[in-house]
């Protein structure tokens, strides 16, 4: 599957206003808005959060395999996709992200 077949098989997310993450101390880390550009990332984080309670290494790996097509470009060209990044960052820093939904 690519990134748009696989955003269809995610729970809807369109009632969310932004996604916030935010960093093991609770400073803010990111924000994921409701708005074109970001909808699929959106998405993509509501979904790791429920299934997860956060952002944790096993999200982070399943997120990535979620991204489909957009992973590999990601890692080609970091800097290019900045909510794949994270998860990437996620990984390599054995870290967690707390998940805010509004």
């Amino acid at each position: 599957m690519n990134f748009v077949e696989t955003l269809a098989t995610l729970a809807d997310a369109s009632h969310l206003q932004k996604i916030e993450l935010l960093n093991a101390d609770g400073s803010l880390n990111s924000t994921i808005e409701n708005k074109p550009g970001q909808q699929g990332s959106l998405k993509v984080y509501a979904h790791l959060a429920k299934k997860y309670g956060a952002i944790t290494v096993d999200a982070a790996q399943d997120g990535l395999d979620l991204y489909c097509e957009h992973t590999e470009d990601a890692e080609i060209n970091p800097g290019k996709h900045p909510n794949i990044d994270r998860l990437f960052d996620v990984l390599e820093e054995d870290s967690k992200l707390t998940v805010k939904l509004s």
